[in-house]
């Protein structure tokens, strides 16, 4: 292949250039003038096979490289940040960058104005897709993050509060039911005593209705009198070694009445007893008067409540006037105790 001859070299003569506008405001020195390039076969490879194309050195080469290499290093940033996050990726949009222009310069532009402004692109655009990816991305998921967490306290603790209100309130109620209960069972004891009480005062009244009936239909066998032995009084003046009656002492003469309606079954002398006069009553009790001065009824004869039926003496087996009463109930031999009778019948000896 042949070579081409060197070219004379031509005078050096000064370009004269227009200041560039873009970029740089005024000519800068570094920049030229270049001297003409004449390829020889020294500078340049031997072509082999198909037509290859020389790598040029101009800055538009580097240029895109650096701007390449950019970009992918933001496409790459926002991808991790896409993974990282889990959400959508951020579109990029190339921001206006001073070295643009000197991308589609002129080629005898210098190679060190054209590397400063791609690093520049490509420290832009890195700085871009990961900052504003990243930095978004992350501010986004920690301000969720930091919202999923505020929302969750807030439940749990309007979930305390309502248990504890809810607890609160069954309390209470459980306080006011026990209170109702224990209100109704004191209540129903107050009721239930002044039932009692009622109940009692009306027994009372009722028993004393009773006694005022019968005390109109019996009454004491004599007035004036002292009460000198009662029932079951031990003694040897007695031949059964105890009182078998109630002994009202009185003067001799005094009147003896008739308990309660009845008929005389007995009236006469009876030994110890002297004269002695027995009342049946109806119910079959028998009522007796002893030791009588005199007597006034005879055998079979009805008598009524308070009629005369003899006087006081003192027959038989006594230390003074008296008469001696005995209640015998339906005719047995064995006596009780008048006193208690009496006061059954509503009368007070």
């Amino acid at each position: 292949m042949a070579s081409n001859r060197p070219v004379p070299e031509a005078p050096f003569i000064p370009a004269q250039r227009e200041p560039e506008t873009f970029g740089y405001g005024s000519y800068q020195a570094e920049e030229g003038p270049w001297e003409e390039w004449n390829p020889t076969e020294e500078s340049v490879a031997p072509v082999r096979g198909r037509h290859r194309v020389a790598k040029q050195r101009g800055g538009f080469a580097r240029s895109s490289t650096v701007l390449g290499v950019g970009v992918m290093a933001a496409v790459g940033a926002g991808g991790m940040a896409s993974a990282n996050t889990g959400k959508p990726p951020v579109s990029l949009s190339l921001p206006d960058l001073p070295s643009v222009g000197s991308l589609f310069g002129d080629d005898s532009a210098d190679h060190s104005a054209d590397h400063q402004p791609a690093e520049a692109a490509t420290a832009t655009l890195s700085t871009v897709g990961v900052t504003t990816a990243a930095g978004e991305d992350g501010a986004d998921a920690g301000e969720a993050l930091r919202n999923r967490i505020m929302a969750q306290a807030e439940q749990q603790q309007g979930q305390a509060e309502s248990k504890a209100t809810a607890a609160a309130v069954a309390a209470a109620e459980k306080q006011s039911a026990d209170a109702a209960a224990q209100a109704e069972k004191e209540a129903a004891a107050k009721a239930a005593a002044a039932k009692e009480k009622a109940e009692a005062a009306a027994e009372k009244k009722a028993e004393e209705e009773r006694l005022a009936k019968l005390a109109e239909q019996y009454t004491l066998p004599t007035s004036s009198y002292t009460i000198t032995s009662t029932f079951g009084q031990a003694g040897g003046m007695w031949s059964s070694g105890h009182h078998t009656g109630l002994d009202f002492a009185a003067p001799t003469g005094t009147l003896i009445k008739a308990v309660h309606s009845g008929t005389i079954t007995e009236a006469g002398w009876a030994g110890s007893y002297g004269y002695r006069t027995i009342l049946t009553l109806d119910d079959g009790t028998e009522l007796w008067f002893c030791h009588q001065s005199s007597i006034s009824v005879s055998v079979g004869q009805k008598v009524t409540t308070g009629e005369v039926i003899g006087r006081v003496g003192a027959t038989g087996n006594v230390t003074g006037p008296h008469v001696h009463m005995e209640v015998h109930p339906g005719g047995q031999p064995t006596g009780i105790d008048p006193m208690a009778w009496l006061r059954d019948k509503g009368l007070t000896p």
